[in-house]
């Protein structure tokens, strides 16, 4: 299975693609592709694409990981894989229901912030923080200011704020900088096996 996904991904950067857009077309998903040229002196890489693709920060999402203790929610499709692995922890690290801290992805809106309590809730953890910037990188296979909730290295449990439910189309990152894709948040949810939840303020 690891080297069926390596293999997708080698095809997808070699199309000019990356592992979300990958992702969406196996799930035959319609996206629609967006591109700006992103601005390395940017201070907020969600309010820039939001900006430069004239859209309503509202519909424009960004993909954060946080670090939550005692996680219980389970990531999709991960047969053959130990409860600490789906709920991306290292081996070692202890399971869901235990005191080892994992990693989930949150999904939200670029000109709010992430409820961290709330967030724990989805989740059904604890003491929830930001990721290390270069844990997430390591998780997901994206440098940060482009990490998509697509393609990611490893499926983690995924909870989408649920104001994306207000729209027809959202835009999250597309696997790079200045590249977002619009889905359907239905898709998003679908795709991901997402909880939706109210963890945005």
């Amino acid at each position: 299975m690891a080297r069926r996904d390596r293999r997708r991904k080698d095809v997808a950067h070699a199309a000019g693609g990356t592992p979300a857009t990958s992702e969406l077309h196996e799930a035959a998903v319609p996206f629609t592709e967006h591109e700006y040229a992103h601005d390395p002196r940017a201070t907020s890489y969600g309010l820039e694409a939001a900006q430069a693709l004239g859209l309503d920060p509202a519909v424009v999402f960004k993909t954060l990981l946080l670090s939550v203790e005692g996680m219980t929610a389970a990531a999709p499709g991960g047969a053959g894989q130990s409860p600490g692995q789906l709920l991306g922890q290292s081996p070692g690290q202890g399971s869901g229901h235990g005191s080892g801290a994992g990693l989930g992805v949150v999904v939200l809106p670029v000109d709010t912030s992430v409820d961290l309590k709330a967030a724990a809730t989805a989740f059904g953890g604890k003491r929830p923080a930001l990721a290390d910037p270069a844990a997430a990188q390591r998780s997901t296979g994206y440098v940060v200011g482009g990490i998509s909730p697509f393609g990611q290295k490893r499926r983690l449990p995924t909870v989408l704020d649920e104001s994306a439910q207000q729209h027809p189309a959202i835009y999250v990152s597309g696997g790079r900088r200045g590249y977002d894709l619009g889905v359907a948040p239905d898709d998003l949810v679908r795709v991901l096996g997402a909880r939706v939840a109210a963890i945005a303020r």
